[in-house]
């Protein structure tokens, strides 16, 4: 069984296809600048290939897609017949998917009616649903949710101290993102550890530009940083992460701000950017904390403590921890920031090997023998996570 598994953004598509039998990544690649003048493809198939070529919408771009995967020069399949079903992620699935489902419109309806809770994603995922639907017509079309995995968390986490009222009106709650990521990343945690995860409390640190932490009891999430919207919890690489709600109208009064151009600056501004002034990009930051730069080193030190409190916070939250995980861009390509973070869990009886720590996009468990807690590096695999869903549901 071969399954497509797209990843739609606004101007932007990433694919896999992936071969369900041994779960084989057969061929990969990224659209950009969709619907902007200077669209290009880079994919990796039998040979690798990139260009510019129009793509005025998600239809041409999901149609050169498939010109490629059945390219005989760079293609993996002689056509679409050999492709079983498309696996589409999709950002915000609300409080009414708790699970990954295959397309309906009922369904498509229902990602529509959160689109205003992410509205940068949800439409944009629509586009590829639609297009596959066009382009692969009678194949069965799966979404995958990023607040899924996270729907398992209580009441007492989930809620916010705000008027009731506008819970029940407007849904407005924690939701949590990053969620394939979390799923997968816990699952071979336990595998790794040799143990059933129904007998771990794992904490998951999901380190990449956009970050979140989650708190795995038994395989199902009690509490995640993120909340109605990706802007809550870690400080990011843009966005500012948990802050004083009074903030926003001090600073809109003082600098004569809209409500639009404030939350453009606590998403595109703020974060690790915001603090520096150098970059978003931890690699640019680092280099600079080592040249010197006081506002760069300020702000690796304001990134490691959020990130070190919420691992606090969710060892409280299960009454104790079995392993911390850590993923994603920095979480798996810095050993320093891993390091500078465990550095603060101490307490925890966590201990790690600096040598086995300093290793870059592998798994590695880098806690000491002696460590009461693991301390594990694991890549993180959010395609294969939506091709294994895409399969369950097809089951």
């Amino acid at each position: 069984m071969k399954i497509l598994v797209m990843n739609c953004g606004s101007s932007s598509l990433k694919y896999q296809l992936i071969d369900m039998t041994n779960e084989n990544v057969m061929a990969k690649g990224l659209c950009e600048r969709i619907g902007i003048e200077g669209s290009k493809i880079k994919h990796e198939g039998k040979e690798k290939y990139e260009a510019e070529s129009p793509m005025p919408t998600h239809t041409e771009a999901i149609r050169l897609v498939i010109d490629m995967l059945t390219s005989s020069e760079y293609g993996v399949i002689s056509s679409v017949d050999e492709i079983s079903a498309a696996g589409h992620r999709v950002v915000h699935g609300g409080e009414n998917f708790t699970s990954s489902t295959i397309v309906t419109p009922a369904v498509k309806a229902e990602i529509q009616e959160c689109a205003d809770l992410a509205p940068l994603h949800n439409p944009a995922n629509l586009l590829g649903i639609d297009a596959c639907e066009q382009l692969l017509p009678g194949k069965p079309q799966v979404v995958v949710f990023d607040t899924a995995f996270h729907q398992t968390m209580p009441e007492k986490a989930y809620l916010y101290a705000l008027p009731y009222e506008y819970y029940e009106k407007y849904k407005v709650r924690r939701y949590g993102f990053h969620g394939t990521s979390h799923k997968y990343v816990s699952d071979r945690c336990a595998s790794i550890l040799g143990k059933d995860i129904k007998d771990l409390k794992i904490v998951t640190c999901h380190m990449g530009n956009g970050a979140s932490v989650a708190a795995v009891q038994g395989g199902k999430v009690v509490d995640t940083s993120m909340g109605l919207t990706p802007l809550e919890g870690l400080v990011m690489g843009t966005r500012s992460g948990d802050m004083d709600p009074a903030i926003m109208q001090y600073v809109m009064g003082k600098e004569s701000l809209s409500i639009k151009e404030m939350e453009n600056i606590l998403n595109k501004n703020s974060g690790v950017l915001g603090i520096s002034g150098v970059s978003s990009d931890f690699r640019d930051i680092e280099a600079a904390a080592d040249s010197g730069n006081a506002r760069a080193a300020a702000a690796l030190d304001v990134y490691y403590y959020r990130v070190a409190k919420y691992v606090g916070a969710y060892t409280a939250a299960m009454n104790g921890v079995d392993a911390v995980v850590f993923t994603a861009g920095l979480g798996e390509n810095s050993a320093r920031a891993r390091s500078a973070i465990c550095g603060y869990l101490g307490y925890l009886g966590l201990e790690i090997d600096e040598d086995k720590n300093n290793v870059r996009g592998v798994e590695v468990n880098f806690a000491k023998d002696s460590s009461k807690v693991a301390a594990l590096l694991i890549p993180t695999n959010e395609e294969l996570v939506i091709a294994r869903d895409t399969v369950e549901c097809l089951k």
